[in-house]
């Protein structure tokens, strides 16, 4: 059974500042796919294949009657089943046969990889992209205030964040970090931004400043790298 989920009518945040930090990080409502196709636990074999083919997608969430999850069928738990067929000439020794149901049926239950790793619309792009690194998964599942599917992100949707325009980039890192920081004049420190790599030069008041600033600015969205050029006005006096 196909399903295809709709979207809640819930305004949320598509931004959500980061705890340590005070950076603020795009959520995973932000990048998204909704609505999302679903199956159930008896989709057969075939249509799952038909589903991803259909609507060019690498993994289908596996839902339970009222649209909570179970699991996630891949293209490499289909592929499971392809590696398992007899080759009389490959030297590659095939993988456990996947398993079947009654009569040799083989469904999304049977295929699966459960329980799913979830988040919530509200869950930050650098928390979601751990979560995958943590758990070796490719896409999550996003629950609605009930626990329901309504939305998927993957890998892709996620590197998303490194398209942001340099100038955009740039205008966060100059208002929203430089200047939130006691003590640092926007003013006194040069910022470049080109392909998401980052050149700061000119000064702060103190040393102590200068890990602060570039700890900071590594963690805006879209900044792919730092570069430290930056002078403390402490050690300018010193020198002088």
């Amino acid at each position: 059974m196909l399903q295809i989920s709709g979207r809640a009518a819930v305004v949320r945040p598509t931004s959500l500042v980061d705890e340590v930090t005070g950076v603020l990080h795009a959520t995973v409502e932000s990048v998204m796919t909704s609505p999302v196709v679903r199956v159930a636990p008896e989709t057969g074999f075939r249509e799952i294949v038909a589903v991803l083919t259909e609507y060019d997608i690498t993994g289908v969430p596996v839902v339970d009657p009222d649209g909570r999850p179970l699991g996630i069928v891949s293209e490499a738990d289909l592929l499971l089943t392809l590696a398992a067929q007899e080759d009389p000439g490959s030297l590659v020794p095939p993988p456990e046969l996947t398993r079947t149901g009654p009569g040799g049926a083989v469904t999304a239950a049977d295929l699966m990889t459960g329980p799913a790793v979830c988040v919530t619309p509200g869950t930050s792009v650098v928390a979601a992209a751990r979560l995958m690194s943590r758990h070796g998964v490719k896409r999550l599942p996003v629950l609605d205030e009930d626990g329901r599917v309504f939305g998927m992100v993957s890998r892709g949707d996620l590197l998303r964040v490194f398209l942001r325009e340099d100038r955009v980039i740039r205008r966060e890192i100059v208002e929203e970090v430089l200047g939130r920081i006691e003590g640092v004049s926007p003013a006194e420190v040069g910022v470049e931004v080109d392909q998401g790599r980052v050149v700061l030069s000119g000064s702060v008041p103190a040393p102590h400043l200068v890990p602060i600033v570039l700890s900071l600015c590594r963690s805006v969205d879209g900044v792919v790298s730092v570069t430290d050029r930056l002078g403390s006005s402490d050690e300018a006096a010193v020198v002088g």
